[in-house]
């Protein structure tokens, strides 16, 4: 029979044939969880005897507990790296990766259910960005302020924090850059977040709106929007989206501005979509926690720089990386505090502190700076 005589195959059992890929699927991924599993119980067992082999105390006392790193946040960047450059369609590479990105997240929590701290209330964006990160199989824990998940990572209260530090129209989250001046956490991965405001309220209309809510930044990244349709509408500040959510929830002549999410757990109907000003406002999250993120390949390196306080001395500090030509791609300078005038800067490049290119600089640096610090080097995010 010629292909032309084939006769396409009826819905029944087009349907048929997915059932049939969905059972496939299926079988496949509780295969991968077990492999997953077997990976969990060799980690276990490295670790443990790693600690039987650590020297005693004086007392005879070992010296160190089993320490096991489950989250790789390196390996699971090639994993979706390499889904994406394999991808043949017709399911666009970020779809695909999501996909992934659950299944990744949901064989992790066999191994360890991992607590991740962010900026709450619940409802927020950097709730979404922690999940973006790290898939919707962990668990999410509000905090009230960026510094208290700065504790909490550092207490162990929770094993990685997400935190925002800076956005492409409204600038650098200086409270971000203040903490990582003074704590020994380390960056250990990041998460880019486009972000879509949308206007939520109870009113029927726009004419019933009298004040809106919303945590400053959106308020500035909605301006243009806000003078146009709301001209008269008090703008009111609050510490989140989410807690100008809540506002509207028990006041109709009240609209917040938040995300989608924050809509539906809310249960407030959406008055106007996406009125950002600029429709490319992206918002850059840290993760941080106390683990050493080894190479995969695309990766940051964020460092912290006390360039010598006299002429040419920040420009000093850059040669090193002209000369080797590693990428600079952002530099912030913020208040030492130790002395009236003196700054530190923030600097973020491509490529790893132990790369065969960015490790001679650094140890060049060491040499030139007053101070240097490696923050992190991680994975970019995708």
């Amino acid at each position: 029979m010629s292909a032309k005589d084939t006769k396409p195959l009826s819905l029944e059992d087009l349907r048929k044939r997915i059932d049939a890929i969905d059972q496939e699927i299926q079988a496949l991924l509780n295969e991968r969880a077990g492999h997953a599993l077997d990976v969990a119980n060799s980690k276990k067992a490295s670790a443990i005897q790693a600690a039987k082999d650590a020297p005693d105390d004086a007392a005879g006392n070992q010296t160190s507990s089993p320490v096991v790193s489950f989250y790789r946040p390196e390996r699971e960047a090639q994993i979706l790296k390499n889904i994406a450059s394999r991808n043949t369609g017709p399911m666009r590479d970020e779809h695909i990766q999501r996909i992934f990105r659950e299944i990744i997240s949901a064989s992790l929590s066999l191994e360890e259910q991992l607590k991740i701290g962010y900026l709450g209330p619940q409802g927020t964006y950097s709730e979404e960005a922690t999940f973006k990160h790290f898939g919707r199989s962990v668990i999410g824990v509000p905090y009230a302020g960026i510094a208290d998940i700065f504790t909490a990572v550092e207490a162990d209260a929770v094993r990685y924090g997400v935190v925002p530090v800076e956005n492409s129209t409204e600038g650098t989250i200086n409270h971000t850059l203040d903490l990582l001046m003074h704590t020994p956490l380390q960056i250990c991965g990041e998460a880019l977040l486009r972000i879509h405001h949308q206007l939520l309220s109870n009113s029927d209309n726009l004419e019933g709106i009298e004040a809106v809510h919303a945590h400053p930044q959106s308020l500035a990244q909605c301006r243009a929007w806000l003078d146009k349709h709301l001209p008269n509408a008090e703008r009111i500040s609050e510490s989140s989206n989410a807690a100008a959510a809540e506002v509207a929830v028990e006041n109709k002549a009240v609209a917040a501005i938040a995300s989608q999410s924050a809509g539906l757990r809310y249960k407030l109907p959406t008055l106007a979509s996406n009125i950002e000003d600029v429709k490319t406002n992206t918002t850059r999250f840290l993760v941080i926690g106390n683990q050493a993120v080894p190479p995969s390949g695309d990766d940051a390196t964020s460092l912290l720089i006390s360039a010598p306080h006299k002429p040419g001395g920040l420009r000093r500090m850059l040669k090193p990386m002209e000369d080797a030509g590693v990428s600079m791609t952002r530099i912030e300078s913020r208040p030492g505090r130790t002395a009236m005038w003196e700054y530190v800067f923030f600097i973020d490049v491509k490529g790893h502190k132990d790369d065969e290119v960015l490790a001679p600089v650094l140890e060049q640096l060491r040499d030139e700076a007053v101070g240097l610090r490696v923050l992190g080097s991680y994975p970019r995010a995708l």
